[in-house]
């Protein structure tokens, strides 16, 4: 009888295809006890605990079966700038998910609380993390809750497709030790591409100038994109992101 009962599951995991065979990131398998990154926790500040209410009075307001595209992250996601949103956007009935100063363990929390209900999505881009290594969270915990975040949007909606997002580059210059630390997060994240499922792409480089500085005119606070940089990084989003939804 169990032995049926095996081959009953496996025979409909074939079925219902790779996304629900396998959601998340197999390649970051979770270690229990689960890091504090990769666990949901309501974070300790009340502006965003405000700033979540906000979002979520806006999602309440918001047809929310009809939402066919969603970011996920943090102030960099959610001060996208609002043309080049509606421009690459408007049209894809997109919803923006950003939370400024979020962290993975907030994200979870939110979305796991309530921002995630009733969301089906046909793709999600997540970029979040680097506030947990801006405090000094071990990049090793930070990209396990990142895959945490894309267990949580395949297990709820098993035919949503993740593009997860390279962290951005931080600081000034190429010297500057936040690089090595975005770096092995984004190696290890890269790790849940699938290409089925599950998609990564990396965009950093394409800010930087030749000696890896980080100009100006691409982030002022060497973090958050100016309208350029959101410019380059949505145009180099869209070829992964058409490919995706089908265009």
């Amino acid at each position: 009888m169990r032995t049926a009962r095996r081959a009953l599951l496996a025979a409909l995991l074939l079925a219902t295809g790779p996304a629900l065979a396998r959601p998340g990131c197999p390649a970051l398998p979770r270690t229990f006890p689960l890091p504090r990154e990769a666990s949901a926790e309501e974070l300790p500040s009340d502006d965003w605990r405000s700033r979540s209410r906000q979002l979520e009075a806006r999602l309440a307001a918001t047809d929310r079966g009809r939402i066919q595209l969603a970011f996920i992250g943090d102030s960099i996601t959610e001060a996208w700038e609002p043309g080049l949103w509606r421009q690459f956007y408007g049209h894809r009935a997109a919803f923006n998910l950003g939370l400024w100063g979020d962290f993975t363990n907030g994200a979870l929390h939110r979305l796991a609380r309530s921002q995630w209900e009733g969301l089906r999505p046909r793709v999600v881009v997540l970029l979040i993390g680097t506030n947990n290594l801006a405090w000094n969270h071990r990049p090793a915990d930070v990209a396990m809750g990142i895959a945490e975040l894309v267990r949580l949007v395949q297990e709820r909606s098993p035919r949503t497709k993740v593009l997860v997002l390279g962290l951005l580059p931080r600081g000034a210059s190429a010297a500057d030790p936040m690089r090595a630390q975005v770096a092995e997060v984004n190696a290890l994240v890269a790790r849940c591409a699938d290409e089925e499922s599950t998609f990564y792409l990396d965009v950093g480089r394409l800010l930087l100038d030749a000696q890896g500085a980080m100009p100006d005119h691409i982030s002022g606070d060497k973090l958050h994109l100016t309208p350029v940089g959101y410019a380059i990084l949505a145009t180099a989003m869209e070829p992964t992101l058409r490919r995706m939804l089908g265009e």
